[in-house]
């Protein structure tokens, strides 16, 4: 029994290892989808910061909608089995980041995105194209 949960640890590593930041990112946007996040974008910065790759920035139309796409892509992570840096903003449901490591997501309530732009701030990042399918 020991063996075979030993090969499980192994197997679970090993995929963890194989997720890059890029798709990392791809599978924030596609959880985010389940519960209908509106305009998803994925920014490269890791050539802009030291401390990131990727930004991925979406919104609800409501607070509780915010909560329940924090909620998805938090149960999404926790499958993967890569442990988050941190998370601020959960409660209030207006604008929620998670540090992922190489992915930071912020999800806004849609007033707010459009009141600090991110999406502008960061101009300079390339964009990446986000799926029409989702990967999760």
């Amino acid at each position: 029994m020991e063996m075979r949960s030993e090969k499980a640890k192994r197997r679970v590593s090993s995929v963890s290892k194989k997720l890059t930041s890029k798709k990392k990112a791809l599978l924030v946007v596609s959880a985010g989808k389940t519960c209908k996040a509106q305009d998803p974008i994925i920014l490269k910065i890791g050539k802009l910061v030291d401390y990131t790759d990727y930004f991925v920035i979406m919104h609800g139309e409501s607070i509780p909608q915010v909560q329940a796409i924090f909620e998805a892509i938090l149960a999404m992570i926790a499958k993967t089995k890569i442990p988050l840096l941190g998370i601020e903003g959960e409660r209030e449901g207006r604008w929620v980041v998670i540090d992922w490591g190489d992915v930071v997501i912020h999800i806004f309530y849609k007033e707010l995105r459009g009141f600090y732009q991110l999406e502008k701030l960061w101009a300079d990042a390339p964009r990446v194209k986000v799926p029409e399918t989702d990967l999760v």
